[in-house]
């Protein structure tokens, strides 16, 4: 077991060095069993997001909540990774939401590359990656690029955060700097 954690803080340094090139500076590790999935958050993505149903990678076109608890338990490592932004309106994170994500990806696909065949993003916010959805999975225009949001996978992405001493709190208007967060899951 000991061999293995050194594998794996070696493996931190080389991702680390791909992070850095990549542009990445603001992120940290987290245990994947540190990582807290709960009904509420589904319930909230259910009951709370103008997105339900309307993009292909939010729910109820996601994996069940006990789904998410086994699909974290095959991990060993996750990075998350924090990103800032203040909107004017709320529609303008999308844009940045769209570019980010794709930045993402890039890096998503450099760690597969490198024999990390595991390797799994979520996005920070909703998908995006298109101007419009179809909403269904299945008519997803860009299926190996789309990739779902820590929320909608009931990830309560307040109380990770905060166990790895991210910022996070409850913002009461758009124009207050927003903290997001993106998950890229290593094995």
């Amino acid at each position: 077991m000991k061999k293995n954690t050194g594998k794996n803080q070696m493996n931190r340094k080389k991702f680390e060095e791909v992070f850095e090139k990549h542009g990445y500076r603001d992120y940290k590790w987290i245990d994947p069993r540190q990582i807290v999935v709960a009904q509420w958050a589904r319930m909230k993505c259910t009951f709370g997001c103008k997105n339900y149903g309307k993009c292909g990678t939010c729910p109820p076109n996601t994996p069940s909540v006990a789904e998410v608890k086994e699909f974290i338990r095959e991990y060993k490592t996750c990075a998350v990774f924090r990103f800032t932004k203040r909107v004017v309106r709320p529609e303008d994170r999308f844009a940045w939401t769209r570019k980010v994500n794709s930045k993402l990806l890039n890096l998503e696909r450099e760690v597969f590359l490198s024999g990390y065949y595991k390797a799994f993003l979520l996005f920070m916010d909703s998908c995006h990656l298109c101007s419009s959805c179809p909403g269904i999975k299945q008519l997803c225009k860009q299926p190996k690029m789309s990739r779902p949001s820590p929320e909608s996978m009931a990830i309560d992405v307040f109380a990770t955060v905060q166990k790895i001493s991210f910022p996070i709190e409850v913002l009461y208007d758009y124009k207050q700097e927003m903290n997001r967060y993106a998950f890229l899951f290593i094995e």
